[in-house]
């Protein structure tokens, strides 16, 4: 049965907490595309495909072909930022993209102008920021509610959706005030300090029933409070983390490695980051917040649990160094101890140097379309199958998460196929093989 989904008409704003490397290198690359200087590489919203049926019936069509998506030249950007600077400037002080191109978008990057945002320097203290609002937690959840409503009415949008892209918050655990709504918004009113600049945002976004999907490590939208928000107002949220350089590499390696029975006596991670994300992070507490997302990949791959004889005595550790001479061009370096038949051992090294915002563009533009998607299906809640995109996916209570990332990716496809009322595909083949089973 196909799931009855509203037509991806008219303007998609997309709204970012955070205009830095990774918001400017979206909207810089997005405006690129519609002008056809460049191609979308890394989205699978623009160039991945999806098998359909048996594979006899090849039908294989991109899937922004397959399921109704926001058109690329329908959607419009926006965002807040703790700089005043338009998205042209803070493009070029993030030095990710060559002058040529930035100039090529030059009239659409100055266009867009940051509002000022809602910061609390005690979140993250490597930040000064001077473009900020004043108020109580709820008067700046109030401020950012009219923002989203202003921006809607003066670009005439019919929809928005809101994508956090600024820096990781210190590290904070879920306390009182978020376990339910009620006192996250007496929360608001007391001006709470445990309340996270991220929550004013998510809540703000959530009271008007856009979609929220969380790009950091932060807890933002992964509260009691929140999830009962975000199913009151039927609206889909997901988070979070953008899954971009080292953990991608666990994510497609630990699983290739755990399918074979491999064990693991070790894994040693590190990092060298330039931009304003590794200068946040060089804060002990920042760090820690980041930490534990990158530490749990692991543990839900290999299963330590289960595998005890595999991988019951592994070892990992996870370092970030903020390297500036760097910039945006992160390089990481794992080296991984394994071992294999009758215990003997071997070793797997990495050296990754990869574009941190490169790959972060696209994982955002991503999630913001298929959060838009959602919406129009009808979806509201936490969004699971979007966890293809996640570093430290959110699931409903109780549940552990998949990070494994092709059955991730199964899942994301599984769930456009049920959407549009197509076959779910388990891989199985058993029909093509008349003979499989042997009779008598």
């Amino acid at each position: 049965m196909k799931i009855n989904i509203t037509p991806a008409k008219g303007k998609l704003g997309i709204l970012i907490p955070g205009l830095g490397a990774v918001a400017t290198t979206l909207i810089a690359g997005v405006e690129a595309v519609k002008k056809g200087i460049s191609q979308p590489i890394g989205s699978l919203t623009q160039m991945g495909h999806i098998r359909l049926g048996k594979r006899t019936e090849n039908r294989n069509p991109k899937i922004k072909e397959f399921v109704p998506l926001a058109d690329l030249n329908d959607i419009v950007f926006g965002g807040w930022d703790v700089y005043e600077d338009n998205v042209f400037e803070a493009a070029s002080n993030a030095q990710v993209l060559e002058a040529g191109l930035l100039h090529s978008v030059k009239a659409e990057l100055e266009a867009i102008k940051p509002m000022k945002a809602a910061f609390d320097k005690n979140y993250a203290k490597n930040l000064d920021g001077t473009h900020v609002k004043t108020g109580t937690r709820l008067e700046l959840a109030e401020q950012v509610m009219e923002d989203i409503k202003n921006f809607k009415e003066a670009n005439g949008l019919d929809r928005v959706v809101l994508v956090w892209c600024g820096s990781t918050e210190i590290y904070y655990e879920a306390s009182a005030v978020h376990q339910s709504l009620a006192a996250f918004e007496e929360g608001l009113k007391n001006d709470d300090k445990l309340i996270a600049p991220s929550m004013i945002y998510a809540y703000a976004a959530l009271k008007l029933g856009v979609p929220f999907a969380n790009g950091a490590p932060n807890l933002t939208v992964d509260i009691p409070a929140l999830i009962e928000l975000a199913k009151l107002t039927k609206t889909p949220i997901a988070g979070k983390d953008f899954k971009t350089g080292q953990t991608l590499m666990k994510t497609v390696l630990a699983p290739g490695l755990a399918a074979r029975s491999l064990g693991v006596h070790g894994w040693f991670s590190t990092n060298i980051l330039g931009n304003r994300d590794g200068w946040v992070l060089d804060d002990p507490d920042n760090f820690k917040t980041k930490e534990v997302s990158k530490l749990g990949v692991l543990e839900d791959i290999f299963k330590p649990e289960d595998n005890q004889e595999l991988y019951g005595n592994i070892y990992h550790k996870i370092r970030i160094n903020y390297y500036p001479p760097h910039g945006d061009n992160k390089e990481s370096w794992d080296n991984i101890d394994i071992f294999g038949w009758l215990g003997y051992k071997m070793q797997i090294k990495i050296n990754f140097l990869c574009r941190d915002s490169i790959l972060a563009a696209p994982i955002a533009l991503d999630l913001a379309i298929f959060c838009d998607l959602a919406k129009r299906a009808g979806m509201s809640g936490i969004q699971e199958w979007l966890s293809f995109y996640l570093k430290s996916p959110q699931t409903a209570p109780g549940l552990h998460a998949e990070n494994d990332i092709f059955k991730q990716l199964i899942k994301l496809e599984n769930t456009l196929r049920y959407l549009m009322g197509e076959d779910l595909i388990t891989h199985l083949g058993l029909d093509y093989y008349d003979d499989m089973f042997a009779t008598e």
